[in-house]
């Protein structure tokens, strides 16, 4: 197994851990969702809220090793391994984070959930705008629409472009952190507009490169 694999799955000991630990601790109704003020407006079971969490991340940590070997593409990821790999440490890293602030609240600490949601979301955004940026052709990670994975040429630049756009609203979610329902707002705003962006974009740089 990889360094970084076994990294996360560090991470993911740890999300059970936690959630073993604080199990005994926790109300039987467990705040498990929070509106863009921060305010929790939704709940769960004990049960249920305790280890959903830690259950994702293991799936997706086993979901993330085997998409390499199972995309018809996977000689491709060699050449951004390193991005990939880390992309699974920040995004099990960033589950993590908010377990912790999840067991927190229902523990009784007084925070706002958004406010220190923003610097983790800004972290997850940007790096996922580098793997983005060196991302190679696959089926799986990156802006996967027909003209993209059609044409090496009309990849590269799409993917170029939009990993910048994904940097930018890792910046924009920092402004979260003194104003959390803006913040997350403006980021979730450039997000769209990225993803809108880089479908429009990838079909007309494949339609130039169809009249070439």
């Amino acid at each position: 197994m990889k360094f970084m694999h076994i990294v996360a799955l560090a991470l993911v000991v740890a999300l059970f851990a936690v959630s073993f630990w604080a199990s005994p601790l926790l109300p039987d109704k467990m705040a498990s969702h929070w509106n863009i003020e921060g305010d929790a407006d939704g709940h769960m079971a004990k049960g249920i809220g305790t280890y959903l969490m830690p259950i994702i991340s293991l799936v997706l940590l086993a979901m993330f090793i085997i998409l390499p070997i199972i995309d018809p593409l996977r000689k491709n990821y060699k050449k951004f391994q390193k991005e990939y790999d880390g992309m699974i440490v920040v995004l099990i890293g960033f589950f993590l984070y908010i377990h912790l602030l999840s067991i927190g609240f229902n523990l009784g600490y007084s925070f706002n959930m958004t406010g220190l949601l923003a610097p983790a979301f800004a972290v997850l955004l940007y790096y996922l705008g580098i793997v983005i940026s060196k991302a190679k052709r696959n089926w799986f990670v990156g802006i996967r629409t027909p003209w993209t994975l059609s044409s090496e040429r009309v990849w590269k630049k799409t993917h170029k472009i939009t990993g910048k756009l994904f940097k930018l609203a890792g910046f924009v979610a920092l402004i979260g952190i003194a104003y959390p329902s803006h913040g997350l707002m403006l980021a979730v705003g450039v997000l769209i507009a990225a993803s809108v962006f880089s479908i429009v974009y990838s079909y007309l740089e494949f339609r130039k490169e169809k009249r070439r």
